[in-house]
C-alpha cells in the first residue's frame, strides 16, 4: 500500500537515480530531491570510476552531475531537484551566481542551493531577480534563516530553507526546535520562503517535521524505508520529539528569537560554525572525485 501524502512534502536525499526510482515504487510518489557534492561523490558509478582510477576533471565532474540530475529530474514532483553549486569558503557570490545560471538550464525544475553565508545569500538574492528557483542550505540558525526571508523577497516561486536538525542534535542542540521556531517566526511573513527540513536521520525527525509543520522534507532512502516497514506512520501536533545525543544525552533546548522579518537581511548575525563545517566537508568530498592537479 502506498504512503498517505501528508502537508509535509517528501523529497528523497540523494544523488543515485536507481534508488531514487526505488523509494517512488516503495512510497508511490517522489515530491522531490536533493542533492550536493557528498551525495554525488557516493553515487555509485562515480565511485566507481575513481576507485578504478580514473577521478573526474572538472569538467568531467561537472557533466557528471548534470547527467545525474537529469535522470533524476523526471522522477519527482514539483517540489524539483535541488542543485548544489560548488562553493569553497573563498568563492564569491558573483563566482555561484554563474555556476547557478547554468545548472538551472539542466532541467525544466531546478532548485539552485546556495550555502547560508554572507556570498551564498547575496548570490541568492541576485538569482531571484534572474527568476531562478533558490534552496539556501546549511542553515543552523533562526537569524539565517530571518536573512534568507529577507534575501529572496520578490521571488516568483517560494524559495527554500534548509534547516539541517540531524547536525544540531550531533552537537547536543534540539535541531527540532530551529524548525518549530522558523515556522512561528514565519507566520508574521508573506509565505515566500518554504521551510525544507534536511539532516533526517531517523524515523523520529521525519515524523517530528511532520508534526511542526515543515513544508517539506528531504530524507534519505534508509529512513524512508523503515518509514514504509512501520506502515507510514503520520504524527499528529501532540507528538512530542524526544531526540538524543549520539552519546545518548538530553538535548539542549533552542530559544525562540523575536526577530524583525522586515530588517534588511544584511543586519543579521548569519555566522555559524557548522555552516563552515559543513562547506569544508562538501569541498573535501567534491575533491576526493577530482584528479589530482600538479
Amino acid at each position: 500500500m502506498p504512503a498517505k501524502r501528508t502537508t509535509t512534502k517528501i523529497l528523497v536525499d540523494g544523488g543515485n537515480p536507481e534508488e531514487t526510482s526505488r523509494i517512488k515504487q516503495l512510497l508511490g510518489f517522489v515530491d522531490g530531491q536533493t542533492t550536493n557534492p557528498s551525495l554525488i561523490a557516493k553515487n555509485p558509478e562515480i565511485r566507481k570510476l575513481v576507485a578504478s582510477g580514473h577521478p573526474l576533471s572538472r569538467q568531467e565532474e561537472n557533466e557528471e552531475y548534470k547527467r545525474i540530475v537529469q535522470r533524476i529530474s523526471t522522477l519527482v514532483g514539483d517540489a524539483g531537484v535541488s542543485i548544489e553549486v560548488f562553493a569553497d569558503l573563498d568563492s564569491s557570490a558573483e563566482q555561484m551566481l554563474e555556476q547557478g545560471k547554468e545548472m538551472f538550464t539542466w532541467i525544466p525544475n531546478a532548485y539552485i542551493k546556495y550555502p547560508c553565508t554572507q556570498e551564498g545569500l547575496r548570490a541568492a538574492q541576485m538569482s531571484v531577480h534572474d527568476g531562478i528557483r533558490v534552496n539556501l542550505t546549511l542553515c543552523f540558525s533562526q537569524d539565517q534563516a530571518a536573512a534568507v526571508y529577507g534575501a529572496t523577497k520578490g521571488t516568483v516561486v517560494p524559495a527554500y530553507v534548509s534547516p539541517f536538525v540531524g547536525r544540531l542534535d550531533d552537537g547536543g542542540e534540539n535541531g527540532m526546535d530551529l524548525i518549530r521556531n522558523i515556522r512561528k517566526m514565519y507566520e508574521a511573513g508573506d509565505g515566500h520562503v518554504h521551510i525544507l527540513a534536511a539532516s533526517i536521520r531517523h524515523l523520529d525527525h521525519l515524523l517530528a517535521t511532520f508534526a511542526f509543520g515543515a513544508d517539506l522534507v528531504t530524507v534519505p532512502a534508509k529512513v524512508l524505508e523503515e518509514w514504509a516497514a512501520k506502515g507510514f506512520p503520520i504524527a499528529g501536533k501532540d507528538f512530542t520529539y524526544k531526540g538524543k545525543t549520539p552519546k545518548g544525552h538530553a538535548l539542549k533546548p533552542l530559544l525562540y528569537k523575536p526577530l524583525n522579518l522586515n530588517e534588511p537581511w544584511e543586519k543579521f548575525d548569519i555566522a555559524h560554525e557548522l555552516t563552515t563545517k559543513g562547506i569544508l566537508r562538501f569541498v573535501e568530498d567534491y575533491r576526493s572525485t577530482l584528479e589530482k592537479i600538479a
